[in-house]
């Protein structure tokens, strides 16, 4: 396999990401153990889920599979979603990020987590405050890097710009919503 660095990061990926949106719903945790140890022995060092997925199957499934072999993998997981019927949960609200990454530390049994994706844009949340959670989450050492999924490409710029105002790490990869029906990232 050969890797590739994750953006201008130090972390090197293989240039598949296994995907687990259906880990804990359609794939139950045998199989999804199976795969993910197939991914790992075919080089697959980078595994993609969110606090969404099965809410939250797929993290409490993913965990325990990476666990034993904890340094080959680069895990990512995600958080804006609303997991509850609270109207206070979900967004990008310095409360929600802290309480959320917690969650899915839980979830996943791991002291850390390599890619904490904002996995929607919040627009009633001053990405200041979104920022500054990010921020104090990677001095905490409960995230490494950070990244976004979803965003529009005006609003990454804005983004990036709050980071370097505050002093935060830059997110390190974007996962857009793309494909043959949605091709709006190419307009940004």
């Amino acid at each position: 396999m050969d890797y590739v660095r994750l953006g201008r990061s130090g972390l090197m990926v293989s240039p598949l990401c296994l995907g687990t949106m259906m880990f804990g719903d359609r794939t139950d945790a045998m199989e999804s153990a199976r795969i993910i140890a197939a991914a790992r022995d075919a080089g697959v060092n980078f595994i993609d889920t969110a606090d969404v997925y099965s809410k939250g199957g797929s993290e409490r499934i993913v965990g325990p599979a990476v666990r034993a072999h904890r340094r080959d993998w680069i895990v990512a997981t995600k958080v804006a979603n609303v997991m509850t019927q609270a109207p206070r949960d979900g967004g990008l609200s310095r409360r929600w990020i802290t309480l959320a990454c917690d969650d899915s530390l839980e979830r996943l049994g791991l002291d850390e987590i390599d890619v904490y994706y904002l996995h929607k844009d919040d627009p009633g949340t001053p990405l200041a405050e979104t920022v500054a959670a990010m921020g104090d989450l990677i001095r905490a050492g409960k995230i490494r890097y950070f990244g976004v999924s979803n965003f529009r490409g005006w609003r990454i710029a804005l983004l990036v710009a709050e980071c370097r105002a505050q002093g935060v790490p830059l997110p390190v990869v974007c996962q857009p919503y793309y494909n043959l029906l949605n091709r709006m990232p190419e307009n940004e």
